[in-house]
């Protein structure tokens, strides 16, 4: 993840374990088009592109894409460089307040970049695009599986 603010990187890493970098995400409207872009330092890493408010997405589907769970790797090493934390972390989104949802087509170009790997990811193609405007509270997690016990 990728975030312009200190203060959520630090929460995120430490309770969660959110990979988070710090850069310049942007999201925009042009035209008919909703324009995201990603700056890591000067360089440009991912540019997408969606028809802005295309097609509405049922307010049922896109509940059901809040209420997903979601997982992530939590790794912390010890000061000696071994694992210290090692778990498979659940968050769940809470107090879900869905102010939009649309879909429709779109597109994304990732550029290589040493530190910021998003082109390493096997993308075989863009089907669609979902724009979600939401207010929620991220709650806290739950260790799924604990890789050291």
């Amino acid at each position: 993840m990728f975030l312009d603010v200190h203060a959520p990187i630090s929460g995120g890493r430490e309770l969660w374990g959110f990979p988070q970098k710090l850069a310049a995400p942007r999201l925009e409207v042009v035209h008919d088009t909703l324009l995201g872009t990603l700056d890591y330092g000067p360089e440009r890493v991912a540019t997408a592109t969606m028809g802005y408010k295309h097609a509405p997405l049922a307010d049922e589907v896109a509940m059901e894409m809040l209420n997903e769970p979601g997982l992530l790797l939590k790794i912390t090493p010890h000061v000696d460089g071994t694992p210290r934390v090692c778990e498979l972390v659940r968050y769940f989104r809470r107090d879900i307040v869905l102010k939009g949802a649309w879909t429709g087509p779109a597109s994304l170009e990732l550029r290589p970049h040493a530190l910021a790997p998003l082109s390493d990811l096997p993308m075989l193609g863009v089907i669609s695009g979902v724009h979600l405007m939401a207010d929620f509270t991220l709650a806290l997690g739950e260790v799924v599986y604990d890789y050291l016990a």
